[in-house]
């Protein structure tokens, strides 16, 4: 990945809006419109730069953004997943800051300035994650603590509906982990920790990325000071994100902690699997049998 080379038609390049696509070519779009509409003027001087990434899409995205004023464009040839294609645009980008930015939101101010804003004021802090809202107004709780095997417990359980693990601090607070929708980087800690893990598909990416980060000594905070709405789940659909989940928590078990710990959370995910596929067979649930069928298979 370019780290920041100075200035670019005499005005430094402060932020790279990164955003992957795949299949969401009218949400895409939306996404990007609603940029340019609060930053126009951040664009046009070169302060803030958009790119965006096409995993392959087979519904036109790369045709209909493929000239589009103010947008720098990167196409796979094949769907790569979020990690390799989010790294693939940090490559390309030019700013002192990464923003990775779901294809699915909607940007209604200013926010992102003050978020960079705030990273020029607090050096010791590496990854800033921007507070998210669903489309009904309601906070996403995209923040939070590390999956410890309580933790995950309690997740596997339910119990993360609470806000037990997953939160939206009302003020800017100091958290384990932000989520990977509108999460801001510093590019050069970016491309000190090799980007997000590529062996990763999708899902656990961000956890995993901050998880490293921390070890080496950076903070991640979290700033609700920003007006994104996020249509979730539009870009995956539920049983594919429970695939990849699983896929992930036992892939960053086994990468960061002991056998023991990977082997115990394997067997978690197996019988959390056994019930949810009695429930379906009980009930007639034909998504969740297949789904958690599917899941079980995936990792054992």
């Amino acid at each position: 990945m370019a780290a920041p080379h100075g200035f670019v038609e005499t005005t430094f390049m402060k932020l790279s809006i990164v955003i992957l696509t795949y299949n969401t070519k009218k949400l895409t779009l939306e996404c990007i419109d609603s940029i340019i509409k609060n930053y126009k003027d951040e664009i046009e001087e070169k302060i803030i730069e958009i790119i965006v990434v096409d995993n392959a899409s087979s519904d036109g995205t790369a045709n209909s953004l493929s000239g589009k004023k103010y947008v720098n464009m990167f196409c796979n040839t094949e769907n790569s997943g979020f990690s390799k294609g989010c790294n693939l645009g940090a490559e390309k980008a030019k700013g002192k800051y990464l923003l990775f930015l779901n294809s699915d939101t909607k940007t209604f101010d200013k926010g992102f300035i003050k978020m960079t804003d705030f990273l020029d004021a607090n050096e010791n802090v590496a990854i800033l994650g921007g507070g998210l809202t669903n489309t009904d107004g309601t906070k996403q709780k995209t923040a939070g603590n590390f999956y410890n095997l309580f933790n995950l417990s309690l997740v596997l359980a339910g119990f993360e509906r609470f806000g037990l693990i997953r939160k939206y601090p009302k003020n800017i607070t100091q958290v384990d982990w932000v989520g990977g929708g509108c999460m801001m980087v510093r590019c050069d800690v970016f491309e000190k920790l090799w980007g997000f893990d590529p062996r990763i598909f999708m899902y656990m990416e961000d956890m995993e990325f901050c998880f490293r980060a921390k070890k080496m000594g950076y903070l991640t905070f979290f700033f609700p000071d920003i007006k994104v709405e996020h249509s979730q789940h539009k870009s995956s659909n539920r049983g594919f994100a429970i695939e990849h989940i699983y896929k992930g928590i036992l892939y960053f078990y086994k990468k960061h902690t002991n056998y023991f710990e990977y082997l115990f959370v394997k067997i978690l995910l197996i019988i959390k699997a056994i019930v949810a596929i009695f429930v379906g067979f009980t009930f007639n649930k034909d998504y969740l049998r297949k789904t958690y069928m599917s899941a079980i298979k995936n990792i054992l």
